[in-house]
């Protein structure tokens, strides 16, 4: 049985989380009887004291560590040789920006297990963190944009709606919001702004988490359909927040005029064309909660808001909260990942630039990279729920064994995309993306 070590996130100040809670480490060292440490953090939302009576040893580096638990990526010059780390590496795309780390972890003789891609048969995520990036990213738009009114004079209740990262809890968060809904129905919002409407791209975890933070509010869903007839037909007020949530069939549409269908989109999404921007002008903010690759069409391009910017002088759309958060992807204009220092910059869709900050002119677009850090004890404790039952087969397995034969469980065994230094078959595809970043440019 191979020690554990939960690594202190370095990758900036706001990064709270730990992957494994001292409740459930507790439980893992009773069933297993192995050693854990614990890297020292002073940010980390459990105390150094909650771990040492769970039954850890604090250390100050991840060296007496066999297997490793961390969150985000882990800086280079820290890959130690033949460890078995566990983390979101952010390399399955072959990213560039972490080609790097992908190296450093195959020359060091190393094993990677990437948490992303810990599935079921059918293909749905077993450890993730469920709904929080929604909940923040919701919480913070609402935040922001409240801020970014009341700097131009138009004061509303959003602006009491303070930062996820402020928050103790989801349920604090919820609370307080529901006070503001409130608000919102005695007072409504100003004719500059009303009706109030919210478009989500996406129907999963995600986007349920951003439902139920707009669902503190007075909402009314309205179909994608429906959207324009009822804003132009003047049925909606300003004393409700309307909410449309997109499904895929809602997003594209085959170039060849034939019917959606799911399973075509998903096997040849060059198919298809994206219909989204028939719908920017009538939403005041959107919520992009949708997975994608660049195989993918991008759902709000630079065209289509330049576009609604250069017919309407004073247009709908405000805010973009871009919780999926893929740069130059499937929002355009999100040219770069914020953090929580500073979550958000201001886009001009005539000139294509950005500015930083949330109180000029422009679209606010929120781009946190990372936004369940900002409710650390929630998603912490959730994620850990979900992972701890795996753990004691990832310590237990014999990695000097060939894969298949590690005894590692098949869902594991799916995440491993490099084994004792080597990319596993179903990841050597990397292997292209390596030789690219190796490359010297012309």
């Amino acid at each position: 049985m191979k020690s554990l070590l939960l690594r202190g996130e370095d990758k900036n100040r706001w990064e709270r989380r730990t992957a494994l809670v001292p409740e459930d480490l507790k439980a893992i060292l009773e069933k297993t009887g192995t050693r854990a440490f614990v890297e020292s953090s002073p940010k980390r939302i459990f105390t150094e004291s909650q771990y040492r009576q769970a039954g850890a040893k604090i250390c100050d580096s991840m060296a007496p560590g066999e297997v490793i638990f961390g969150i985000k990526e882990i800086p280079e010059e820290k890959i130690l040789d033949a460890r078995i780390y566990l983390f979101f590496s952010h390399t399955i795309k072959g990213q560039p920006a972490n080609m790097g780390l992908l190296r450093k972890i195959i020359d060091s003789g190393s094993t990677l297990i990437d948490y992303e891609r810990i599935v079921a048969k059918d293909g749905r995520r077993i450890v993730f963190f469920g709904r929080y990036a929604g909940d923040a990213g919701a919480i913070d738009i609402l935040s922001l944009l409240g801020e970014h009114w009341a700097s131009r004079g138009l004061v509303t209740p959003l602006a009491d709606i303070k930062r996820a990262h402020e928050y103790a809890s989801v349920a604090a968060a919820r609370a307080h919001i529901k006070e503001v809904g409130g608000a919102i129905r005695r007072e409504g919002f100003p004719g500059e702004l009303a009706p109030f409407t919210v478009g989500i791209l996406g129907y999963g975890n995600v986007s349920q988490g951003s439902q139920q933070i707009l669902d503190c509010l007075p909402t009314q869903r309205v179909a994608p359909g429906e959207i324009a007839p009822r804003l132009e037909g003047g049925q909606l007020d300003a004393h409700t927040v309307y909410v449309t949530v997109f499904k895929e069939e809602d997003l594209v549409a085959s170039t060849s005029g034939s019917a959606f269908s799911l399973e075509e989109y998903f096997q040849h999404p060059e198919c298809y064309a994206s219909v989204f921007d028939a719908y920017l002008p009538y939403y005041t903010i959107l919520i992009n909660a949708v997975y994608w690759e660049s195989r993918y069409p991008r759902f709000v391009t630079w065209e289509g808001l330049e576009a609604l910017y250069r017919d309407a002088p004073s247009p709908k759309l405000q805010g973009i909260a871009d919780i999926t958060c893929d740069t130059h992807g499937s929002v355009e204009c999100n040219v770069r990942s914020t953090d929580t220092d500073m979550p958000a910059y201001q886009v001009d869709p005539l000139t294509r630039k950005v500015a930083d900050g949330h109180t000029g002119d422009g679209i606010v677009l929120l781009a946190v990279d990372n936004l369940p850090c900002e409710l650390p004890h929630d998603a912490s404790t959730f994620f850990s729920g979900q992972l701890a039952p795996l753990v004691p087969g990832i310590l237990g397995a014999d990695y000097s064994q060939p894969l298949k034969e590690s005894g590692l469980a098949p869902e594991v065994q799916n995440a491993v995309v490099v084994y004792n230094g080597r990319l596993t078959p179903d990841y050597a595809y990397l292997q292209a993306c390596l030789e690219a970043e190796e490359t010297p440019q012309a």
